[in-house]
This record gives C-alpha cells, sequence and structure tokens, in this order.
C-alpha cells in the first residue's frame, strides 16, 4: 500500500509557516525573514519514503490584496484550499481568533481534516497555552489541534506521524528523487529576494522583484546574472546606496547562500531597473511567475 497526497500550509503572515515547511521537508525551500508577506509563490517540498509521499505546500500569508501582486498571492492561497488532501492551519500564541474571520469559515465549511497547529509554544507558559487550545477546540471544533515549536522542532514527529496516518492511498505525484517543483534558477532568485528582505527597511523590500537572466554552468563555476526590478528611480539609489555599497552586501551574502545551495563556487552579479508599478502590471506579473 501506497499513501500520498497535498499537505497544504495555510495561516496569516508572520506565523512561522515557512519554517515549519522548511523543518518538515528537512531542507531550506521557503526564504525566512521576520517580515510579513515574505513568501509570494506557492512552494512545493517533498518528503518521500518507500511507501508514502509527502507534498507540502507552502503559501503566502493571508491578506487583504491591495495590488494586484497580492491578489496573486490570494489566488495561490485560494489554489491550496481547493487541492489540499491535509489541511495544516498554522496560527501562533499571540495571534486573535478573529484575524481574517473570512478564512476560519472556509476552514469550517471544508471536508479535509485539519491539523491546527499552535507554533512558537516555545514562547509561552503552560497556562495560556491550555487556554489557547480550548478556546481554538470552541472556534474550530472538527480540526485536531496540536501545539508546536517549528524553530525548536518540538512535536513535528508526532506531526509527521498524524498525517501520514491521514494520508489517502494513492501513487506518486512526483518522481521519488524530487525534492520539490521548482528549479534552481527560482530558488537563487528567492535567495537574492531574502538577503533584500533582511538588508532594508520599509518599502524596499516590497517593492521589488527578482529575475535570473542568466544562469551559465561551467566546469568550476556557475555564472549568475540577477536584475532586481523596483518601482521608483528613488527606490534604485536606496537599493544600490552609496558607492554601491549596500546592493555590494547584498550580493556577497546571497553569493555565500547560493555556493551552499548549489555546492559549487558562484560569479553573481547583479543590476538594479525601474519598472514603476510593476506590482499591477499583468504581463510583468506573469513573467515572474504570479497569475496577472
Amino acid at each position: 500500500m501506497h499513501k500520498s497526497g497535498f499537505v497544504n500550509i495555510l495561516g496569516n503572515p508572520n506565523v512561522g509557516k515557512s519554517t515549519l515547511m522548511n523543518a518538515l521537508v528537512g531542507e531550506r525551500i521557503s526564504i525566512i525573514t521576520s517580515k510579513a508577506q515574505t513568501t509570494r509563490h506557492r512552494i512545493m517540498g517533498i518528503v518521500n519514503g518507500d511507501d508514502f509521499q509527502i507534498v507540502y505546500s507552502d503559501t503566502p500569508g493571508i491578506l487583504r490584496p491591495n495590488y494586484k501582486l497580492q491578489e496573486s498571492m490570494l489566488k495561490f492561497v485560494n489554489t491550496a484550499f481547493i487541492d489540499a488532501d491535509i489541511i495544516l492551519y498554522v496560527t501562533d500564541m499571540v495571534e486573535k481568533f478573529d484575524k481574517n474571520a473570512g478564512y476560519i469559515e472556509r476552514l469550517k465549511k471544508t471536508k479535509v481534516p485539519i491539523l491546527l497547529l499552535i507554533n512558537k509554544i516555545d514562547l509561552t507558559g503552560e497556562k495560556q497555552l491550555e487556554q489557547l487550545v480550548s478556546d481554538w477546540h470552541t472556534v474550530l471544533p472538527k480540526a485536531e489541534i496540536l501545539p508546536v515549536s517549528a524553530l525548536a522542532k518540538v512535536n513535528l514527529k508526532l506531526l509527521f506521524d498524524k498525517i501520514l496516518s491521514l494520508l489517502p492511498e494513492g501513487p506518486e505525484y512526483y518522481p521519488k528523487d524530487s525534492l520539490t517543483d521548482k528549479n534552481e534558477r527560482f530558488f537563487v532568485s528567492e535567495i537574492i529576494r531574502e538577503k533584500i528582505f533582511l538588508n532594508y527597511e520599509k518599502e524596499i523590500p516590497y517593492s521589488t522583484e527578482v529575475e535570473i537572466e542568466s544562469f551559465k554552468e561551467e566546469e568550476k563555476i556557475t555564472r549568475i546574472s540577477a536584475v532586481i526590478y523596483v518601482s521608483r528611480n528613488s527606490q534604485k539609489g536606496i537599493l544600490i546606496g552609496h558607492k554601491g555599497s549596500a546592493l555590494k552586501k547584498v550580493g556577497m551574502e546571497a553569493r555565500l547562500d547560493i555556493e551552499s545551495f548549489l555546492d559549487k563556487k558562484v560569479f553573481l552579479e547583479m543590476f538594479v531597473k525601474v519598472k514603476k508599478d510593476w506590482r499591477n502590471e499583468s504581463g510583468m506579473l506573469r513573467s515572474f511567475g504570479y497569475e496577472g
């Protein structure tokens, strides 16, 4: 008997979905920063055994869209509601129950098994946790509630066992040696984008997108050319920094992580281009892998 299915991770921004995804897959698949809306795409991480295949799916945080980019991000979330075999709904110790109440109503109506994960339990006391579990039982009575810490890897083995028990019988969806549905170019662009999130404040990370223009693998080195798009000329100046110092720092940090990811020496060059209001331009969004 072989079991397989899509285990989709849903929740509001900043509750630790990407950290959980990486911990469950055992690889650094999703980028993680303390800023909200870091994840923009739906990213799959695949865990294989002799008699099972779990296709985890990390999704953008649930939000109210202000421009077309966020509308596309929300489409990834809605698709994850539709094709899930199991839903992991992630919350944390401080989130309010009424945040995005519409999605809680959708969870109440779904026939898919729900594992409600209260994340970051390493940051709280037992009494507060007991109260949260009780409150969530009232809000989502059919969900099975499991307190976890994705960062400290608390209760993840228990979570894995529960997922395996709920997984339907079926064939593998991807070859058994697959780790993800995304290619190396995608992860290189995500690493660069992560460094932008870590090194800049305010609107800069949310106004940038990274496109890999060329990816040339030679015997001893991989040569990568990346374009960072921004929405305004003023953002270009901030991104580059005084005499290019800010962009140089991003490039150095990204190159080290890309070399670790590819297990190979990397030559990375980056350019900054202004594309006004790219977040609302359907053609640009499609070229970046979103639905325009």
